[in-house]
């Protein structure tokens, strides 16, 4: 972990505010940087519709871009699991060639279980959690994870 992934991930944390909360779904920020530091794009859920996710939202937006040596920095572990669109996060990313994922909460298996951290590994993706920042995202997802959140769809 470097003062850039720190940097990168509060502003990913930050930007999943601008999520709109629903039930059936997690408020994510989700941001790609460039090797030399660069901010390429950037995405929140439900940016464009109501099932988009933030890394998915930020990928569509390089579409056509070299990633190699790229960093995802994205406030909750990417999905590895999606019944709303027919490839998950996780897929995505490793599709578009990102070398790193940084995040701060794993996902809680309140809406799927999720294994994107092994599947990245195993993908041959570097995997960084930075888990003092957790409490953040727990904050912006407390529609869900405090009692009387429902989960009613995904």
């Amino acid at each position: 972990m470097t003062d850039h992934d720190r940097h990168w991930l509060t502003a990913a944390v930050k930007l999943s505010y601008d999520s709109p909360p629903v039930s059936f779904a997690y408020a994510v920020g989700a941001i790609v940087v460039d090797a030399n530091g660069t901010q390429l794009a950037h995405g929140f859920s439900r940016e464009t519709d109501t099932h988009v996710h933030a890394e998915e939202s930020a990928l569509a937006k390089l579409a056509g871009v070299d990633l190699t040596g790229a960093t995802i920095y994205s406030s909750l572990e990417p999905c590895s699991v999606r019944r709303s669109r027919p490839r998950t996060c996780t897929q995505l990313i490793i599709a578009a060639g990102l070398r790193r994922v940084v995040f701060a909460l794993r996902e809680p298996p309140l809406l799927a279980d999720c294994h994107a951290v092994e599947l990245l590994g195993e993908a041959g993706v570097e995997v960084v959690e930075i888990p003092d920042l957790a409490d953040e995202v727990r904050t912006v997802n407390a529609h869900l994870l405090l009692p009387g959140g429902s989960p009613d769809e995904r």
